[in-house]
């Protein structure tokens, strides 16, 4: 029992950890494509949220005296504001330009690479950068002492997690108890009959996609300043932002749904990453660990494909 016991202890922190960020993306997707505008760009919009951070923070370490806690609220904060000014991009080629919002989001996942690699290398020379400290852990003040679940969900935990978890709970609410949510989502389904009712279909999808930028730009800086702790030009995000995208799919486009897609690739990430001092599977090989959360998302769109109901407007210009 002792030994299950640890299991989880090591098991249910990390899988939190890797789910913040994979929730951040895949809300933003889920702003985003409820307005119509199909955006396969999260990729490219972490990465560029978890370099700006790390870059942000890179330069701010190296001020004498200058506070660590500070630096990574700065970096988190420039993280998100340059992810948003990358969605414009995409926010014009597809609302403004008509463009195929396919291939827009692919180009921007393109640009996000390249611009983020050369200018990682222009900073540092080597294109990686590093943070000298992410976020401190810590534990949430008497819920961490409520037995089982408080050393599980409550001890060693991100401030981030709990933001997350705020600006989750405030989109559902956003997206089902609000004139603004029913909008937006009308925007996605219907747009010729919300333009009829007067509304601007055009502002409600930029605020979105602007939307989706800024909380992708979140889930990157998420992954630096948690578990990360470097840029790393080669590997990038080891493709959580399309991860992110599968887990919006599996959840059918809804709140509750992202949040039990997420945690479940969250899980995959965790038995991946940390399966090697975890009994019974350390013997697995790397490489087949490393490949489970990604076989586990195949499986797991095979299996909903059949249900799944996309925005009926979603990916079409108006």
């Amino acid at each position: 029992m002792s030994a299950f016991w640890n299991v989880l202890l090591i098991i249910v922190p990390s899988a939190i950890a890797y789910t913040v960020p994979l929730l951040m993306g895949s809300l933003g997707g889920l702003y985003s494509e409820r307005s119509g505008v199909t955006n396969l760009c999260i990729e490219g919009l972490m990465l560029f949220g978890c370099f700006s951070s790390a870059a942000t923070i890179f330069m701010l370490q190296n001020i004498p005296g200058f506070n660590m806690n500070l630096a990574i609220v700065i970096g988190i904060i420039v993280a998100m504001v340059a992810s948003l000014l990358l969605s414009l991009l995409h926010a014009v080629a597809a609302i403004n330009l008509k463009a195929d919002q396919t291939i827009s989001g692919t180009a921007i996942n393109m640009l996000a690479t390249a611009l983020s690699l050369f200018l990682a290398n222009t900073i540092t020379g080597s294109g990686n950068i590093t943070a000298k400290r992410g976020i401190v852990r810590m534990d949430i003040p008497l819920l961490s002492k409520i037995p089982v679940i408080g050393p599980l969900f409550f001890s060693d935990t991100y401030w981030t997690t709990w933001l997350c978890l705020a600006i989750w709970g405030f989109s559902w609410f956003l997206l089902y108890k609000t004139s603004f949510g029913l909008r937006l989502r009308a925007c996605g389904e219907h747009p010729s009959a919300v333009a009829s009712a007067g509304i601007n279909v055009h502002r409600m999808r930029y605020i979105a996609v602007m939307l989706s930028g800024l909380l992708s730009g979140l889930g990157g800086a998420c992954i630096l300043t948690t578990y990360a702790g470097e840029y790393n030009s080669g590997a990038g995000i080891n493709g959580l932002g399309f991860l992110a995208i599968a887990a919006l799919i599996f959840g059918q486009w809804k709140p509750l749904g992202i949040l039990g897609s997420t945690a479940f690739f969250g899980l995959c990430m965790t038995i991946a990453n940390v399966g090697r001092v975890i009994p019974g599977i350390a013997s697995i090989p790397t490489g087949v660990l490393g490949a489970f959360p990604y076989l586990a998302t195949l499986i797991a769109l095979i299996l909903s494909s059949k249900k799944s109901s996309a925005p009926l407007a979603s990916g079409q210009p108006f």
